[in-house]
């Protein structure tokens, strides 16, 4: 079972079968993409004591909280960390361009904001990465540089994608992705880094020898077989429930505009079309979370794993740089089970909800 389900996901990746790494989630596999990776690279170079090293590692500042907390880790280890410039919702590649070292080992990132629904510009990263390389192959093969030229890798989370986007490792043009199965089913637990087995890896806890010494512990076969049937069916639906949630998104947004005053929109230039984060300046949004609650819609302010910050969305604020919209977030996403009468009924809710909130204010 655990097989197939392996080679069902390196399929749909399009990738070798012992490039998938089974974890918990995708917490974990970012976890290990960027601790396992960065320490592999310093024990390689004979930098085992922290402090003692002058690796750089730059990183989304919007990503979830795996990535952004674990390069805080780094950090603690004497690894220096950068974020990457954004700039009209895309990294900024050509500020990355300025950022990039010849310290520089690991760049990490998501391919869809989970909060924002923002489709980051991965390739064109990837592409500025491998001109650098190439640069510094001249400089080394003229003797202007006195040590080896090795390639920036870079880890992409792709957790937020399978739905409407493509996952092969070549569309995203990344050395490490990460897949979690909750995203794609009801399933959690389990999730996946794919990694080819030439990247050397440091396992953040030692153990028995499962998934290629990287991940030691006891595997979960059933649900790694309901994640690589659940990503199997993402994967085919994907073009049909993009076009379906592209309508879905234009009558729900033009509902909200028409029944809410002073309501914003947070988006990129490139959009997954089933996430929309919407801003309500001046009104209590976790108090609407509460009131939607009741009504029987799931919904959220920010990041599950960032419920208890006081600084409200951290990808909104990244993405707009507005500290009152960053505050006064509401997330709203769906997948192909939610039809087009179920968002009817979550329009009319949130606009009851929005005008009770700004009723209680006035009173």
């Amino acid at each position: 079972m655990l097989e197939d389900a392996r080679a069902v996901i390196a399929r749909l990746v399009e990738v070798q079968q012992d490039d998938v790494i089974f974890t918990s989630g995708a917490t974990e596999s970012n976890a290990l993409a960027i601790l396992g990776v960065v320490r592999a690279l310093r024990l390689a170079a004979g930098l085992g004591t922290p402090g003692r090293n002058n690796m750089h590692v730059l990183y989304l500042p919007s990503a979830h909280a795996s990535i952004v907390e674990n390069m805080r880790v780094l950090e603690e280890e004497g690894i220096a960390i950068e974020p990457l410039p954004i700039k009209d919702s895309r990294v900024d590649v050509v500020a990355l361009a300025t950022l990039i070292r010849k310290e520089t080992v690991l760049v990490s990132m998501d391919a869809v904001c989970g909060e924002t629904g923002v489709v980051w510009n991965t390739r064109e990263v990837a592409e500025t990465l491998h001109h650098w390389k190439v640069k510094l192959s001249k400089q080394s093969e003229s003797g202007k540089l006195n040590s080896p030229v090795s390639g920036i890798l870079l880890h992409v989370d792709a957790s937020q994608a399978p739905l409407t986007e493509k996952i092969s490792r070549a569309h995203f043009d990344a050395d490490l992705l990460t897949f979690d199965a909750s995203k794609v089913s009801a399933a959690r637990g389990c999730g996946a880094l794919v990694v080819h087995r030439t990247i050397d890896i440091v396992p953040l806890y030692k153990g028995g020898g499962q998934e290629r010494g990287v991940r030691p512990g006891s595997e979960a076969p059933e649900l790694a077989q309901s994640f690589a049937a659940s990503l199997a069916c993402a994967v085919k639906k994907r073009e049909s429930f993009r076009v379906s949630a592209e309508r879905a998104r234009a009558r729900l947004i033009r509902r909200i505009i028409r029944a809410i005053p002073d309501v914003l929109v947070n988006e990129g230039r490139v959009q997954v079309p089933n996430i929309l984060n919407l801003s309500f300046p001046g009104r209590d949004t976790d108090y609407l979370v509460a009131l939607l609650d009741e009504e029987g819609f799931a919904v959220s302010t920010r990041s599950a794993c960032e419920t208890d910050s006081d600084e409200g969305s951290r990808a909104v604020l990244a993405l707009t740089s507005d500290a009152d919209r960053a505050r006064s977030t509401l997330r709203i996403s769906w997948g192909p089970v939610v039809g087009a009468c179920e968002l009817t009924r979550f329009s009319k809710a949130l606009a009851r909800a929005v005008a009770f909130v700004d009723k209680s204010n006035r009173g």
